[in-house]
């Protein structure tokens, strides 16, 4: 599918949500409850989704979530990804780049907000990229994380530390929210676009 396409199909007056998160289940069952959970909500809240592309793990659980509750899912990838982790069974709806900084790219440009369930370096890598785009002002967007059984709390002290050591200004956490719940982040992302959560 092309990006043109895809950026058409996903947008039909439905905000779109990114969704960063781990190719695999990680170690707990709360991970996997959350991405299902995410997903339900983004089809019930009328938004669609855009995400990683990959069928496995968080992403492959919040993907078709959002596909059982009726709303659109696209997913980008990159060429060599495909033999590593396994496209959806929708491959029709599977956005294929040269490599992962235009997936990147794409992926910022046609989000409208990002939320970011527990993942590893990469799904960390996206975290840091969209936050520091935010904090130079050029992307001017909802960033959310949801702090599932406390996954995030290493990084949220990073933050701090980073900040306390001077590399850092405190407004840095006002790019972005941590969340407990996926409800509570999608009522901020809801908030913060302006529009009315629906239940």
């Amino acid at each position: 599918m092309s990006l043109r396409k895809s950026a058409s199909t996903m947008k039909k007056n439905r905000p779109v949500v990114c969704v960063f998160c781990g190719s695999s289940h990680g170690a707990k069952p709360q991970y996997a409850a959350a991405a299902r959970a995410l997903g339900r909500l983004i089809a019930e809240r009328g938004f669609s989704l855009l995400f990683g592309g990959g069928g496995l793990g968080l992403m492959g659980e919040t993907a078709r979530a959002v596909r059982d509750g009726g709303a659109p899912v696209t997913g980008i990838m990159p060429q060599f990804l495909r033999r590593i982790e396994q496209p959806p069974e929708w491959e029709k709806e599977l956005v294929v780049t040269p490599d992962l900084q235009l997936r990147k790219t794409r992926m910022l440009e046609l989000s409208d907000a990002f939320v970011v369930l527990p993942g590893g370096a990469g799904t960390m890598d996206e975290f840091f990229e969209v936050v520091t785009s935010a904090s130079l002002g050029v992307l001017p967007k909802p960033i959310v994380a949801v702090d599932t059984d406390g996954y995030f709390a290493p990084l949220d002290k990073l933050m701090k530390h980073i900040v306390a050591e001077g590399f850092a200004r405190p407004e840095i956490f006002s790019f972005y929210k941590l969340v407990e719940t996926p409800e509570a982040a999608m009522d901020a992302i809801a908030e913060q676009l302006g529009l009315l959560a629906r239940d």
